[in-house]
């Protein structure tokens, strides 16, 4: 797509901040994908704010980047969302509530006016998946599966880079966090919130401290934090290994604020991933490689790659009038 050279805006959505930068797509075989130096922006959201607030925010965040880009905007956020419509469909799930119904890509264009053109959504999760495939973490492989692990579990199942949402191959919508583990929602078991109520629960006197905390226990041969980490990771790879099976993975990319614990993560997963099949055992289980750049990259992606898209079509359209 010819964008003049100009590199596209992106706005990376979180509970608790919102993430602006340029990024720039590759002029030649050569280049990649690459976030503007200086050009990332992190504002604080309050996640249970008004719409108009919430907006207010974003539009801020918007801004501050400058005109040095292209107008069509990149914006991946966590769901429930309508992302071919732009209308958040967020309801008891703990934040950003006050947005059901609104059709956020209206509220952002009547904010910022000319500084955008366009605007398409994504998931985050599939954001950084996407990003991390354009950023080289996957290799030559052409069918990806990455997962992020911090609050919940995020997943993009992606072929030659594009989310595969729907299929008998991946699971509900291609989210991980919608799968079962013996019985009860996977996030039971892995999720921050799981980890810590799990360690709590066999050592009460210890409060529930955060997952980092319970990692470096565990390096330090607490036998609690081995067990609870070690049933957690685990678990993760016995819920998701039948799909990594099916979806013929190449390649399973790890990314989230837990994989900084790789040490641990990946022994257990591992564990888990070959008590579904010997097979899995041979499956490349990387750390995500550029954690900070990939999410942004992955909407920038998405956004060219759809205004690209959407403009051939118009061209086409064009050439069959009479």
């Amino acid at each position: 797509m010819d964008n003049g050279g100009k590199p596209t805006p992106v706005l990376e959505i979180g509970g608790t901040h919102v993430t602006a930068a340029l990024v720039s797509s590759p002029g030649n075989r050569e280049q990649q994908w690459a976030v503007v130096p200086d050009s990332v922006v992190r504002r604080g959201l309050d996640a249970n704010a008004s719409a108009d607030t919430l907006l207010d925010g974003l539009a801020a965040a918007a801004r501050d980047i400058g005109a040095r880009h292209d107008g069509c905007w990149g914006v991946a956020l966590p769901g429930p969302f309508d992302y071919a419509n732009g209308v958040a469909l967020y309801e008891h799930v703990g934040k950003f509530d006050q947005l059901r119904g609104v059709d956020i890509r209206a509220g952002l264009r009547s904010r910022l006016q000319d500084a955008m053109r366009s605007a398409w959504f994504l998931n985050d999760a599939d954001a950084f998946g996407i990003g991390e495939v354009a950023l080289g973490a996957a290799g030559d492989s052409r069918r990806a599966v990455c997962l992020t692990l911090g609050t919940g579990v995020g997943s993009a199942f992606l072929a030659d880079g594009v989310p595969v949402k729907a299929g008998p191959d991946v699971p509900p919508d291609g989210s991980c966090y919608l799968l079962q583990y013996r019985g009860r929602p996977l996030e039971e078991t892995v999720s921050r919130r799981a980890i810590r109520r799990a360690y709590a629960a066999e050592m009460p006197d210890a409060g529930a401290p955060d997952v980092r905390a319970i990692a470096e226990a565990c390096r330090a041969g607490d036998a609690v934090a081995v067990a609870v980490l070690g049933r957690a990771f685990a678990a993760l790879g016995e819920a998701v290994g039948p799909f990594l099976l099916r979806f013929g993975a190449e390649v399973l990319i790890v990314g989230g604020s837990m994989a900084g614990s790789w040490d641990i993560v990946e022994p257990a997963v591992r564990q888990g991933l070959v008590a579904v099949h010997p097979q899995l055992a041979a499956l490349p289980l990387r750390k995500a490689a550029r954690s900070e750049e990939a999410g942004l990259v992955g909407a920038a992606w998405w956004a060219w790659t759809r205004e690209f898209g959407r403009r051939q079509a118009a061209r086409r359209e064009v050439r069959a009038e009479p």
